[in-house]
C-alpha cells in the first residue's frame, strides 16, 4: 500500500460493491466485471465517462465537492464513507508539515485518565491511540483479556491471536469495524509510517485482514456491545462507551458497562471479585516495599 493513487483505488472498490438493480439498471445477459461498470457511474453521476476514468486512474485528483457528492450518491456511501471520500481528494499541493512523518512519538495516556480508570472497581476501561495500541488498563479490564495490556497493539491481536477469536462471540463483526475504522483513520494520512507499517504487516499475515481491507469499507469508532465466553465467568455482553480525549491526537477512552441488574452484572462483579484478591496483594507488597521518610538513613 503506497497510497499513490488511494482515490481511485476507493473509487473501483466500492462501485465493484453496488448492484445494477441496486440503481435501476436492468442488468441482461453476462457482465464480465462486478458491480457497476465505469461509464454506468459516470452516467448516474452527470459527468463523462472519461473524466471518471480519469478519477480512477488518478490522473485527476482534485474533483469538486459536488462531483464527489454525486459519486457517493451513486455508490451509495453512508456519512461516514462519504466524509472518507471527501478526505481522498482534498488538494494534494498543500504544504505538508516536514520533519515529523519519519517520527514515532512515545505517546501515553494523561495521568488523570490514568487515575480515573485505577479508581473504577466495577467497570473495565482502556486507553487506546488512534493505531489501537493500549496505553493504560485497569485491573478489572485486564482480567477480560489478556491483549488488554499496555504496548499491546489491538487490532494486530484481535486478527492474530487465536484466543481472541476464541473470546469474542461477535469477532466477525468486531473485525469488519476494526479494519474499517483502520481505513477511516488512515484516510489521506498515507503517509503516515506507522499506520503503513501496520497495514503493511497485517496485509501480510491476516487472510481476514485481507479480505477486508479490500472492500475499502469505512466505520467511525462508536460505541458497542462486545460479546465475549470469558473463561473463568461464561457469556459476558459488556456495553462500551469511546470517548476521545480533549487535547491529545485521537486517543480514546473506551469504558464497559453491563446492564443494570442483568445476569452480565452479576458475572462482571464475579470477575471483579476474582481480581480483587489480586490487587490487594499487589498493593500490599507495593507498600511494604515502599521506605517511609522516617526510615531514611541519613545522608
Amino acid at each position: 500500500m503506497d497510497g499513490t493513487n488511494a482515490l481511485g483505488e476507493f473509487l473501483r472498490a466500492r462501485r465493484e460493491q453496488v448492484r445494477p438493480e441496486d440503481v435501476g439498471i436492468r442488468s441482461i445477459g453476462l457482465r464480465r466485471v462486478p458491480g457497476l461498470r465505469r461509464e454506468e457511474v459516470a452516467m448516474l453521476a452527470g459527468i463523462s465517462s472519461d473524466y471518471y476514468l480519469r478519477l480512477e486512474q488518478g490522473r485527476d485528483r482534485n474533483p469538486s465537492v459536488q462531483v464527489l457528492e454525486a459519486l457517493a450518491d451513486v455508490l451509495r456511501l453512508d456519512a461516514d464513507a462519504t466524509a472518507y471520500l471527501l478526505g481522498l481528494a482534498q488538494d494534494r499541493s498543500t504544504p505538508k508539515p516536514r520533519g515529523r512523518s519519519g517520527q514515532r512519538r512515545t505517546e501515553q495516556a494523561p495521568e488523570s485518565i490514568v487515575e480515573l480508570i485505577n479508581g473504577w472497581p466495577n467497570n473495565p476501561a482502556y486507553v487506546q491511540n488512534k493505531y489501537t495500541d493500549v496505553l493504560a488498563v485497569n485491573a478489572l479490564c485486564a482480567a477480560l483479556s489478556p491483549n488488554y495490556a499496555v504496548g499491546v497493539n489491538l487490532i494486530s491481536a484481535v486478527l492474530l491471536d487465536p484466543r481472541e477469536r476464541d473470546l469474542r462471540r461477535d469477532w466477525e463483526e468486531l473485525t469488519e469495524e476494526g479494519v474499517g475504522a483502520l481505513r477511516s483513520e488512515l484516510g489521506p494520512n498515507v503517509d503516515d509510517p506507522r499506520l503503513k507499517e501496520l497495514v503493511g504487516d497485517l496485509s501480510v499475515r491476516s487472510e481476514r485482514f485481507r479480505q477486508l481491507w479490500a472492500r475499502h469499507e469505512v466505520r467511525t469508532r462508536r460505541g458497542r456491545v462486545s460479546r465475549m465466553t470469558h473463561p473463568e465467568v461464561g457469556d459476558l455482553d459488556l456495553r462500551s462507551d469511546k470517548l476521545t480525549i480533549s487535547g491529545t491526537d485521537n486517543i480514546t477512552l473506551v469504558v464497559f458497562h453491563a446492564a443494570p441488574g442483568s445476569r452480565d452484572e452479576e458475572s462482571l462483579a464475579l470477575l471483579g471479585s476474582l481480581v480483587a484478591p489480586q490487587q490487594t496483594t499487589q498493593q500490599s507488597t507495593h507498600e511494604a516495599t515502599r521506605v517511609r521518610p522516617s526510615e531514611r538513613k541519613p545522608e
